[in-house]
């Protein structure tokens, strides 16, 4: 790879600093962008990072809803690689929290990369949450092509966020000529599992882990995962910079396992944790989510006991992914968390 400048947007997130890592160990110049420069949790993470032969990092402030900010970012650099998103399910305001932060956010992007003329090159990271409708069947398996169009602020506004703010990065891709446009690569990984670099990390999709090592629980639900490792996801990042297809649309996922297998695999690794491992029965489970202040019966009803797959197979033959299994991906995440001492 040659040493033009690549920004990462969101840098300090569990992605992000991963994404980071891993140019910085081909020698890439890296231009890494924070919401708040002065917040250690956000910097000291990718400040220790390890930095290859002929690299460089340089940490910028960008605040996503500020188009100057935005501007001053990009400017200069050859490849965007696009991860900053609120990473969160559901909100008391989900439009502020949830959706503007992906769509206005990812809109100053793409005006932001418009505004120069340098910018070769946008990755930017979806989700299976912008594929997999509101309602499926069980058993079902996924591909790339499906979108999650009745997602809605009310029933999943996440969703909502994931497919709004690809619909703009396609859009502006699909009016431009052919012959002079960016090349565009979309990333969609399930649920990241993998080694955190800070306690900001354990917020995403490793807090269903951390409901298990802290015990905040005495059962867990009966619930299938997908997983796939957060050192997959980068590498699958930063491969797409220059592999696979322009307007390519790629599944990242690893496997499944059931949130109970889960617990089994951390209780076998940490004996003397005292995890638990019973699985609650569906109904009880319903029951339980009528108390529960982060789960709803709707979620609920959709996500318990039904089970879900995706085909990833075009990732590792365009992309040449292998991966990380899903159970190695769970123990190093709980590694690094205990030792941490993060529990």
């Amino acid at each position: 790879m040659d040493s033009n400048i690549v920004v990462v947007t969101g840098a300090s997130g569990y992605i992000g600093c991963h994404i980071v890592s891993n140019l910085l160990g081909r020698g890439r110049h890296v231009r890494a962008t924070v919401r708040d420069f002065s917040d250690p949790d956000r910097v000291a993470h990718l400040e220790a990072l390890e930095i290859g032969q002929g690299g460089s990092l340089e940490i910028v402030e960008m605040d996503l809803f500020d188009i100057d900010s935005v501007n001053n970012a990009i400017a200069g650099s050859e490849e965007v690689i696009h991860t900053a998103a609120a990473v969160m399910i559901m909100s008391s305001n989900p439009q502020l929290k949830i959706v503007d932060p992906s769509v206005i956010g990812t809109q100053n992007i793409v005006t932001a990369i418009d505004n120069s003329d340098s910018v070769k090159c946008l990755i930017h990271t979806s989700s299976t949450a912008a594929i997999r409708p509101t309602k499926w069947k069980n058993g079902t398996t996924l591909t790339s092509e499906t979108w999650a169009d009745d997602a809605t602020l009310e029933n999943n506004p996440y969703g909502l966020a994931k497919v709004s703010s690809e619909r703009i990065v396609r859009n502006w891709h699909s009016q431009k000529s052919v012959d002079s446009r960016q090349r565009l690569v979309t990333i969609h990984p399930c649920m990241v599992f993998g080694p955190p670099m800070s306690t900001r990390h354990l917020r995403g999709s490793l807090a269903l882990m951390m409901t298990v090592l802290r015990r905040e629980m005495p059962v867990v639900l009966p619930m299938q995962i997908n997983v796939v490792d957060v050192r997959d996801v980068a590498e699958a990042h930063v491969r797409a910079l220059t592999e696979g297809d322009d307007a390519g649309r790629y599944l990242v996922t690893a496997g499944d396992v059931s949130m109970r297998g889960m617990a089994k695999l951390l209780k076998s690794q940490y004996p003397d944790m005292n995890l638990p491992s019973f699985e609650l029965p569906y109904p009880l489970a319903l029951i339980a989510a009528l108390f529960h202040p982060k789960i709803s019966v709707s979620w609920a009803r959709s996500h318990l006991k039904k089970k879900i797959y995706w085909d990833s197979s075009p990732a590792k033959k365009d992309l040449g992914m292998d991966w990380i299994s899903p159970a190695d991906s769970i123990l190093a995440a709980a590694d690094k968390v205990i030792e941490n001492d993060w529990v």
